[in-house]
């Protein structure tokens, strides 16, 4: 088989423009121009899937980026197809790159005659020719053993730090960091640590998914900057109440970082009315006109890091070293220049 010579990237249409930002950002870091390999991704008037890849891939490094977000049944499908369409054009190997793993809140039977949908996903991906996964924030930490390939999961807490660190510059000694749940402590507790802020918890009771019955603050947030941490925002009802709460209880300001901004619904509405100082999402899934639109709702790039750990799979070097806000300073430089 030909050796291994440049990484190459191949993008369906679930965040296109993540994919374009991220050729972008490697061309930079490698002083010669990446782009996305020229194929065709589109749909018969059925909705079947068709994929045409327009150049010869036979022996190459080949990386897909495509997070299976709305809708996700034909975002994952896109992806397996891609994969397979690859796999039967010779390619040496193929990396999916998922910056947004869809079905990863189905990761254990919550009750009797329940499907574990992750773990399914986890084994077409594992079939399709797929291997290796690099996603960012999985919802659950152990989905990373539901595969029998490797995962490399990112994390978006150290570019949070460095966002945190810039637009808090002169009062970080005012900032608290809350875990919306009890299951988000660690989560939480590791932002924090990265610029020692104290840590405080929203405690939740739910009578059944979806719905909060009751909600109670759990440390000292008089007079603090409030920055809430969680993975997911879907339809941001939860997040809403609690930033609520935390005012109630005598905050200076609440604010949010949220790494998937799935804002499903009336989302956007709710965050623009409510008592949320600033929402600060990343671009994992491809950001609507009217999340753009919004004038507390702000977009963090993770192409830089994507990119850094894509050339470091390709070139065989650690991708924990991104784990790291040092490590990623560099990167991000020019954004917060």
């Amino acid at each position: 088989m030909p050796a291994i010579n440049e990484p190459k990237l191949i993008s369906g249409n679930a965040n296109r423009r993540l994919a374009e930002a991220v050729a972008r950002r490697m061309s930079i870091h490698r002083g010669a121009k990446v782009e996305l390999i020229s194929a065709r991704v589109e749909r018969f008037n059925d909705q079947e899937i068709f994929v045409e890849v327009h150049e010869n891939v036979r022996g190459e490094d080949m990386f897909i980026i495509q997070p299976t977000s709305n809708p996700a049944n034909d975002n994952l499908m896109e992806l397996l197809i891609i994969a397979d369409t690859l796999r039967r054009s010779s390619a040496a190997r193929i990396t999916a790159v998922i910056p947004y793993f869809g079905y990863a809140r189905q990761d254990r039977r919550s009750r009797a005659r329940t499907p574990i949908s992750a773990k399914l996903v986890a084994n077409m991906i594992t079939q399709s020719g797929i291997e290796r996964v690099l996603t960012m924030d999985l919802h659950a930490a152990q989905i990373q053993g539901f595969f029998d390939i490797p995962v490399d999961n990112l994390y978006a807490s150290p570019i949070f730090a460095l966002d945190i660190k810039h637009h808090f510059k002169g009062c970080l000694d005012e900032v608290m960091v809350v875990s919306p749940d009890v299951g988000g402590v660690a989560r939480a507790r590791e932002l924090a640590k990265r610029f020692d802020a104290p840590l405080a918890i929203v405690d939740k009771r739910r009578e059944k998914p979806g719905e909060v019955a009751e909600m109670t603050v759990i440390g000292d947030v008089s007079g603090k900057r409030c920055i809430i941490v969680d993975d997911i925002c879907d339809t941001a009802g939860t997040l809403v109440k609690a930033a609520e709460l935390l005012k109630e209880s005598g905050a200076k300001e609440v604010h949010a970082y949220i790494s998937h901004g799935v804002m499903s619904g009336a989302a956007v509405e709710r965050v623009t009315n409510s008592s949320m100082k600033s929402l600060v999402i990343t671009d994992t899934i491809q950001p609507t006109a009217e999340v753009m639109a919004a004038e507390n709702i702000r977009v963090v790039p993770t192409a830089p890091i994507f990119a850094q750990a894509i050339l470091n799979i390709w070139g065989g070097t650690s991708v924990s070293s991104l784990f790291d806000d040092t490590t990623l300073e560099p990167l991000y430089e020019t954004h917060y220049s």
